[in-house]
């Protein structure tokens, strides 16, 4: 009883908003609120992970099984919003949150037991200690939650690449060229994996990661992305 009466005074006095409509969230709210949550553009791609655009990007340059995205990304949409806050407003809370959403939609899908592992793409140390944290780490967190599916970093990214926001896809693909290296010591032979990304435009970064793991004996990879649409 205490503990309530503490929490709802903290609550009148740091109140917690949604991270998207700026309203005050309710006890069983976290990060957004439900109405917010009811409106996000939620893609149908887990029910054609095998055959749909995102897949078509990567044909010929990885050997992906399913390609998925949680939200269809719209210029100055909520996608958009959302993928802001996580890369300039410290929300690892909000990427874990959109994890286990979409890990509902995974569940309910049938897809729980497809994977062994999740493995989040990496980001370089020195942009990970400028942001705090890696949010495509922090959306598999919320996905192993709810799938109960470990997540392992098994990527090193040694290079540190420009943004790839306003490079064409040839330049994307020779701009992540030998970043990616698998982790010392580790075992993934005859692992299925879920590989992780905040966002794919071209997939060039999403390859690169994916033909790593398969060098190293994975027996498939799969491409969950946070958004996925037009140029970011």
């Amino acid at each position: 009883m205490r503990l309530f009466l503490i929490k709802d005074f903290l609550d009148l006095i740091f109140p917690r908003n949604c991270d998207l409509c700026g309203q005050t969230l309710f006890d069983r709210e976290n990060c957004l609120c439900s109405v917010c949550i009811g409106l996000l553009p939620v893609t149908s791609y887990h029910l054609r992970g095998s055959d749909n655009d995102l897949i078509d990007k990567v044909r010929g340059l990885s050997r992906i099984e399913l390609a998925m995205a949680f939200l269809k990304f719209t210029k100055e949409g909520k996608s958009q919003q959302l993928l802001h806050q996580l890369k300039y407003r410290n929300k690892p809370q909000l990427a874990q949150e959109l994890g286990v959403l979409y890990g509902r939609i995974l569940v309910e899908s049938q897809l729980k037991n497809r994977w062994n592992v999740i493995v989040p793409v990496p980001l370089h140390p020195l942009k990970l200690k400028r942001r705090g944290y890696n949010q495509s780490e922090e959306f598999g967190k919320g996905l192993s939650k709810e799938l109960g599916i470990p997540l392992q970093n098994l990527l090193e990214r040694e290079k540190y690449t420009e943004t790839q926001t306003k490079k064409s896809r040839l330049e994307r693909m020779s701009n992540v060229d030998d970043v990616f290296r698998f982790s010392d010591g580790k075992n993934i032979d005859n692992q299925s994996i879920m590989l992780v990304d905040d966002v794919m435009t071209t997939g060039a970064t999403l390859c690169a990661c994916a033909n790593e793991l398969l060098r190293n004996k994975a027996k498939t990879v799969d491409l969950i992305t946070l958004a996925a649409g037009g140029k970011i």
